[in-house]
């Protein structure tokens, strides 16, 4: 067990302030850097801060449901959509030091609270473990679908990292729908998503 605990707070450690690395190329690799006004470049960065920040959350939230997880099928499932984000981390925290930026303030915040979540949706039981992780991933898709509305027209490198991301986060969601996942009550739809406009707000700006 102690080293069980070494070993998760080793994640920790490593998403909060570690450089993280990508198994596959970074989709803006292959896109030359456009030109944009200094208020494009703060809207880009912040949008990509909030992206980044919600990668960390991932972290979090599927280190716990993965600990918590009942069946091997399920906790697996978590494992390969956590090695994943492992990626979009990779991108957006490249993206914002392009952009001239660092990443959110409040990172270790909503990582712990996204930890606790985790392992509290893992102790409910698989299917709403699963549950858990398909509403997040579509809210996450729809989320990533406003900022491709959002960001300047001509950032074709942001907007080339989050269109994947998208794509990887609705791949995720239909995987835990495969594996039984429960759809979670209104409530606490709604709940999910006030949280992330909080995150959201104070991400985008710091």
């Amino acid at each position: 067990m102690l080293d069980k605990l070494i070993i998760e707070f080793d994640k920790g450690l490593r998403t909060l302030a570690a450089p993280a690395i990508s198994g596959r190329p970074h989709p803006d690799a292959h896109i030359e850097e456009s030109e944009m006004g200094d208020a494009e470049r703060r809207h880009a960065l912040g949008l990509m801060r909030v992206n980044h920040c919600g990668e960390v959350c991932a972290q979090a939230l599927y280190q716990g449901q993965a600990l918590t997880a009942r069946s091997d099928a399920a906790r697996e499932a978590l494992k390969g959509a956590a090695q994943e984000e492992v990626e979009h981390l990779a991108w957006t925290e490249a993206r914002i030091r392009e952009l001239g930026g660092r990443p959110s303030v409040f990172n270790p915040l909503w990582y712990a609270g996204s930890l606790a979540i985790g392992v509290g949706a893992g102790l409910l039981g698989d299917k709403w473990n699963l549950g858990f992780l398909e509403e997040t991933e579509h809210q996450v898709g729809a989320h990533l679908d406003s900022h491709l509305t959002s960001l300047p027209a001509q950032d074709a490198r942001s907007r080339a990292i989050v269109g994947q991301m998208r794509d990887d986060e609705l791949k995720h969601a239909d995987m835990a729908h495969e594996l039984g996942a429960a759809r979670l009550p209104l409530p606490v739809r709604a709940l999910m998503k006030l949280s992330s406009r909080v995150m959201t707000g104070a991400s985008y700006r710091a």
